[in-house]
């Protein structure tokens, strides 16, 4: 499989440099990857987990690549714009009742042909019994959000895109921790890998980030934030939107209010409040879905 099957432009990847009083104050540099601009739909990271799966898929002549998401997943939008272009069929199983109306991620899922089935939260628990109900089928299958191995061995190659920078700290929004995993393997042995985590309260992510290290990095340290959720997965705050349009206005930044605008606060607050030494020079990984902002609504936004 070649990358340029996809309309991806990696050539579009940028490392954007950000100027603030509350970087100077405190001798810190940051840059940030833009990975949101290889693609408006397998944006950021999105591809980067994909592609090995995909590969596997198609070496193992599946017609059809089935994976989990809610409502507004960018792994489930990702997932099916790229078997699309590959010629597969695709299937997703979608956390909760069929809604009266689909979001817009789902909406454009069908759109790019995906087949939607609908489970209860109680049955999306149990995700091994669900695919194992489909096992007759010839279906490859994808845990939810790339979560795998063979999701961080792709995560694994973002770092290449700034190779020779020599960043202290490398930063990145946490949702099933596949890419902080794959960052922790390519990283240099000096590099502090620090997570956000999207989620409330979920202290399982250290245990699944270090379940699918190799054996020469199980050792290597990283560490987990748990406090910048603004409520929990997918929710958000007043403050954290005028952050958003605050980026965006000041840094021509835009961000997702899922990721990365909760990481791109996290990175300041820290900032301001010591975490890091003097002369630290910061790397912020921007993993893209930019489309699920979206869901918001007209006008609280100023860059939709």
């Amino acid at each position: 499989m070649e990358i340029k099957s996809l309309p991806l432009d990696f050539n579009k990847i940028i490392i954007q440099p950000i100027a603030s009083s509350w970087l100077t104050e405190k001798d810190l540099t940051l840059d940030v990857l833009r990975l949101d601009l290889i693609h408006p739909v397998i944006s950021g990271n999105k591809w980067f987990k994909l592609q090995y799966y995909l590969k596997e898929a198609q070496q193992l002549q599946k017609s059809t690549v089935a994976t989990f998401g809610g409502a507004y997943s960018n792994h489930i939008i990702a997932t099916a714009f790229a078997c699309k272009v590959y010629g597969l069929e695709s299937v997703g199983i979608i956390r909760g009742e069929k809604p009266a109306t689909y979001s817009h991620t789902l909406q454009h899922a069908v759109h790019y042909g995906m087949k939607l089935v609908f489970i209860s939260r109680d049955q999306y628990k149990e995700k091994e019994k669900v695919a194992a109900g489909f096992e007759n089928l010839n279906w490859y299958w994808i845990k939810e959000g790339g979560y795998g191995a063979t999701g961080a061995k792709g995560a694994a190659d973002i770092l290449n895109y700034v190779a020779g920078n020599n960043y202290t700290h490398i930063l990145a929004s946490v949702g099933t921790g596949t890419m902080l995993a794959g960052l922790l393997t390519s990283c240099l042995p000096h590099q502090q890998i620090i997570g956000i985590s999207s989620m409330k309260g979920n202290t399982a992510l250290n245990k699944e980030i270090t379940h699918l290290l190799p054996t020469q990095f199980k050792n290597r340290h990283f560490t987990l934030l748990h406090k910048y959720h603004f409520g929990g997965y997918a929710k958000h705050t007043n403050e954290l939107l005028q952050w958003m349009n605050e980026a965006f206005n000041n840094h021509n930044l835009p961000l997702d209010f899922v990721y990365t605008a909760k990481l791109f606060y996290a990175i300041c607050d820290l900032a301001k409040n010591n975490f890091f030494k003097p002369g630290s020079s910061l790397l912020m990984i921007h993993s893209g879905g930019l489309q699920g902002n979206k869901s918001i609504g007209q006008n609280r936004l100023s860059f939709l």
